[in-house]
């Protein structure tokens, strides 16, 4: 562990050093695929922005950033690949979209550095960059080690994202009693959670005691039966946490059920992905606490604001990512003498950025993130 946090450190400070202790002897030239034009043109400018923020903050002069404009196609991308390839480009942060990815096999000798957070690679020259699945469910992981939690269910929603969590779930060895996928339907979802739960079991369970209670004997069967009456159900469940691999109403429409159920945040886990700090969140106060793991959330506000400052409207949150990206290049780049190559993403190293901790092994990124819990509307940080 220190000789990790060794490592950390001297990344943050390389990353911080200035230009009159590092120069590069020629452009460090770095492509940035994003879409300028078109329905996406609004995240791609944000990138651009925030590009814009991460070379000032390293202030070196011979880097040199070449946009181009995907126009969110994948035809588009592979073209504007191509003239970043004519300028001798061998490192490209972009695409942002997975469905961009499909054509990028064709320049096998430059790396790829895609803003998305799918794990599914379409060629070895691209790495996906963004928070994936697996991250999230390694910090899950640490968490239920920390609290001891033995007995956990998943719950993944029935769409396009679902064979993307059954990889992280094998990859990242979470201990898990089983992964229900369930209909995102609100007319199917409650009777889902229902039969997951065993409700009507627990529910029967309870009607059963009213019964035998009241023909017994027992000299205090009036008074407890006034206390099992007040109650929905009687009868342990046999998980003690549940993640929740879902988002915005259809998240809470799953905790809605699940409290219906008569399975309460008080007395088992609620735990979720990665939420961004979505502040709707604080207002329910029925499903709280809810725990998620994420980014770095003083860092997201401080860029945030900064952005802000500087361009006088709020950044996305790829652009928070793209910020980080610039500066691992950088470092990585340093780190290899100035040689722009395949190599550099292949050899184990760990780079602190804004988003959090980046680990890079075998043309592979991995975040090390942290993790948060909603509660008494506010996020409060648990590691």
């Amino acid at each position: 562990m220190k000789k990790i946090i060794k490592i950390i450190l001297l990344l943050t400070l390389t990353f911080s050093l200035s230009t009159a202790e590092i120069i590069a002897s020629e452009k460090i030239k770095i492509g940035l695929l994003v879409p300028l034009t078109g329905k996406n043109s609004e995240i791609g400018q944000s990138i651009v922005k925030s590009v814009r923020l991460a070379i000032n903050k390293i202030n070196n002069l011979s880097i040199q950033i070449v946009p181009k404009d995907t126009r969110s196609n994948p035809e588009s991308t592979l073209k504007a690949a191509k003239e970043l390839a004519k300028l001798d480009i061998k490192i490209i942060i972009g695409p942002v979209f997975n469905e961009n990815l499909i054509y990028l096999d064709e320049l096998a000798n430059i790396t790829f550095l895609s803003l998305t957070n799918k794990n599914n690679n379409f060629s070895k020259n691209i790495i996906n960059a963004g928070i994936n699945a697996t991250s999230q469910l390694n910090t899950i992981k640490k968490f239920l080690k920390l609290k001891e939690i033995e007995k956990t269910i998943f719950l993944t929603p029935d769409v396009n994202y679902k064979n993307e969590i059954k990889k992280a779930i094998s990859v990242s060895k979470i201990k898990i009693i089983k992964n229900y996928v369930y209909n995102t339907d609100p007319t199917k979802l409650t009777q889902q959670i229902e039969k997951i739960t065993q409700y009507d079991k627990r529910k029967q369970n309870l009607d059963d005691e009213i019964v035998r209670l009241e023909k017994s004997d027992q000299n205090n069967k009036e008074q407890l039966i006034e206390k099992l009456k007040k109650k929905d159900t009687l009868g342990s469940v046999r998980f003690d946490s549940i993640i929740i691999a879902d988002f915005d109403e259809s998240l809470k429409s799953v905790t809605t059920s699940l409290l219906y159920t008569d399975i309460s945040p008080k007395k088992k886990y609620f735990i979720t992905l990665n939420q961004w700090f979505d502040k709707s969140l604080l207002g329910e106060a029925s499903t709280q606490p809810l725990y998620f793991p994420s980014i770095n959330k003083k860092n997201y506000e401080d860029f945030s604001a900064e952005y802000f400052k500087r361009f006088n409207h709020y950044p996305n949150q790829l652009s928070f990512l793209s910020f980080d990206l610039v500066g691992l290049v950088y470092y990585l780049i340093l780190q290899n003498n100035s040689i722009v190559d395949e190599k550099i993403f292949t050899k184990k190293t760990l780079f602190k950025g804004k988003v959090g901790i980046f680990e890079i092994k075998n043309n592979k990124i991995n975040h090390i993130l942290n993790f948060y819990k909603v509660e008494d509307n506010e996020f409060t940080k648990i590691f």
